[in-house]
């Protein structure tokens, strides 16, 4: 065995040992290689395919999935900028090409030393406190100048990044405005222990002498006891469709079990919506209560097994949340036998993405739990009856699962009493850009956007992309719309932006968002927003004609009519809707009341006048052809 060979075998047998050598944890056993070995080479992927028995080719399509899989070297430390259009209003990019001018790399490409690689991501969770960026999936916040160069001489000086100092890592919670769910003040167990009771209560003696899991007549008494309670409640998902909680719990109790299986919880804490960053206030702060909701959630529907799918940008919260899960399995309150009830049995594994903003969809995220790229599954069957590896499976939201927590402890009909009829509880923002205190506002639902800006210190705020990218801009004139599903529903971003922003440029970060994010299964979308950028970028370049709000409008239908999945589904949100409500923005692109080309001859020429050093009338083609008339 050669020495190259020794060092992988030697990297890599812990972590296949840690992993129990099960192909379903494949994602996770590369994130850890590429951890250990700072990319994932032919060596590592052939001692991984001899280990789990799986084709060459399986492995490394899965290992180029992932944004954040390397398969050929990108240095040592792998810097990746946030490039949301809010950390763009940040004065991001600027830093960028500062750090690349320090460190005398060009962006995407690695040193030539081997020592560092430069180059963008998309958001990462932190436009509360941007610009900031990863360095080996490490967020580090509040960048500027200073703080550039001090990165740039620990990288230069190869200092290891357990060494720099823990200042550069520090991620505030920023929480602005608390409500029930931030202001909860729950201690471990208490949700638990309030279940219990009403299982208790509801069972009878029966509840006590029976197993758990053996449980009651269905719908009379028992854990279904819980699910009746969150019917009351009128919790709805809080990841954006606003599905109801209780039906989807409901159908993942009574959907049949494989012999040998079990039903499963997962909290897909995949935040990967632009300007959205509330999970990670509530995974850092509140992680008790989020792990309390999701064992609510396995004693309502009777489940073994739970996963947290952390998105890779959170990598930081890993340990941290590992010693909550620890804590709660030395308290009794995970593993078997929870609180002394026979056949209780449930415990979390937390799973860690790698870059992949589809996987913030439910099937695509199973498939990932499952080793395997993220590509969304034609549905049905859905997840509550064939999830993840082919058994019941309940798949909640980060938010959604802490207030099932706080249902279970206060009951349904004091959560029904917050919000508005359609939509009960509270809702959390992440509020961000032209704000004076940008953060996580937790207000009931039906709050008015205006009041939100308010709250939030905005001034001369012309729109605000509730919802993310995917989701809806609201113009001035609707400032008076209510925060709540029956009106602007969101999965939590809130991006201000005031009267010094180009609405177009918004809308073409939003395109190029989706492009880069396309999972590139289907060829409507794969094709489509590549397109939808395109038409975009010719716009911005000068080029543009009523033609291509048709070509959008068209672009739109296809995309809606064919794509497999949410992403491609609204890929021309952004766009229309500032075509609707900022077309001035659009109109003075225009160069052509009929049809301009997209291919500019002379702007293509642009290296080559560089690299001569000639930038005189005679180099310019169109120049040059009036001079000649």
């Amino acid at each position: 065995m050669h020495d190259q060979e020794r060092d992988v075998a030697s990297a890599l047998a812990p972590i296949l040992a840690r992993w129990r050598n099960d192909p379903t944890a494949l994602v996770q056993i590369l994130r850890e290689t590429q951890e250990a070995l700072d990319w994932i080479s032919p060596q590592a992927i052939e001692f991984i395919r001899r280990a789990l028995a799986l084709p060459h080719a399986k492995i490394e399509g899965v290992a180029g999935f992932y944004s954040f899989f390397y398969t050929r070297p990108r240095g040592r430390y792998r810097v990746l900028f946030a490039d949301n259009i809010v950390e763009r209003m940040q004065g991001g990019a600027a830093l960028l090409e500062r750090m690349c001018r320090n460190l005398w790399v060009e962006q995407g490409k690695v040193s030539e030393d081997g020592l560092v690689s430069v180059d963008t991501t998309s958001c990462i969770g932190m436009s509360d406190q941007g610009p900031a960026l990863l360095v080996n999936n490490l967020s580090v916040p509040n960048l500027d100048e200073a703080r550039v160069d001090r990165l740039c001489e620990l990288i230069r000086g190869a200092v290891p990044l357990a060494d720099w100092p823990a200042e550069l890592f520090a991620v505030a919670d920023n929480v602005r405005r608390r409500d029930v769910l931030l202001d909860a003040g729950l201690r471990p167990g208490d949700a638990l222990r309030a279940a219990r009771a009403r299982i208790d209560r509801v069972g009878t003696e029966a509840s006590n002498t029976r197993s758990w899991r053996e449980g009651l007549p269905q719908g009379v008494a028992g854990p279904a006891a819980l699910i009746d309670e969150l019917r009351r409640s009128g919790l709805r998902g809080r990841g954006g469709a606003g599905f109801s909680t209780a039906l989807k719990w409901d159908a993942c109790r009574n959907a049949p079990v494989p012999e040998g299986g079990c039903r499963i919880v997962v909290c897909n804490a995949d935040e990967g919506e632009p300007g959205t960053f509330k999970d990670r206030v509530l995974l850092n702060s509140h992680a008790d209560l989020v792990f309390e909701g999701m064992t609510v959630a396995a004693l309502a529907v009777g489940a073994r097994r739970g996963f947290l799918y952390l998105r890779g940008e959170y990598r930081y919260l890993l340990d941290k949340l590992e010693g909550v899960l620890a804590r709660r399995r030395a308290a009794g309150l995970l593993g078997p036998a929870i609180l002394g009830m026979a056949g209780a049995d449930f415990d979390i594994e937390i799973h860690v993405g790698a870059g992949a903003y589809v996987c913030g969809e439910e099937s695509a995220l199973i498939e990932s739990l499952e080793g395997k790229r993220g590509t969304p599954r034609n549905r049905p069957p859905f997840p509550v009856t064939h999830g993840y590896l082919g058994l019941p499976t309940v798949v909640d939201n980060v938010e959604t699962l802490a207030c099932s927590a706080l249902i279970a402890l206060n009951g349904g009909d004091w959560f029904a009493g917050i919000g508005t009829e359609a939509s009960t509880g509270t809702k959390l923002l992440s509020v961000s850009g032209d704000v004076a205190a940008p953060g996580v506002y937790e207000f009931p639902f039906g709050v008015t956007v205006a009041e939100v800006l308010e709250a939030a210190g905005a001034r001369d705020a012309q729109a605000v992309q509730v919802g993310g990218p995917s989701g809806t801009c609201v113009g001035e004139a609707e400032f008076g719309r209510r925060i709540a599903f029956e009106d602007v529903p969101s999965a939590g971003a809130f991006m201000v932006f005031d009267r010094r922003r180009d609405m177009f440029e918004v809308a073409r970060n939003f395109a190029h968002f989706f492009a880069h994010e396309s999972c590139g299964f289907c060829t409507p979308c794969r094709v489509g927003t590549s397109l939808l950028k395109n038409l975009m970028d010719k716009l911005a370049n000068g080029h543009g004609s009523p033609y291509d709000f048709a070509e959008i409008e068209k672009m739109n239908h296809i995309l809606q009519q064919m794509s497999h999945c949410g992403l491609g589904h609204s890929a021309c949100n952004p766009v229309l809707d500032t075509i609707a409500r900022f077309r001035p923005a659009y109109e003075r692109r225009l160069s052509n009341r009929s049809f301009e080309p997209a291919f500019d001859l002379d702007r293509a020429l642009a290296p080559a006048r560089q690299m001569t050093g000639r930038d005189d009338a005679g180099a310019h083609l169109a120049i040059h052809g009036e001079e000649a008339k």
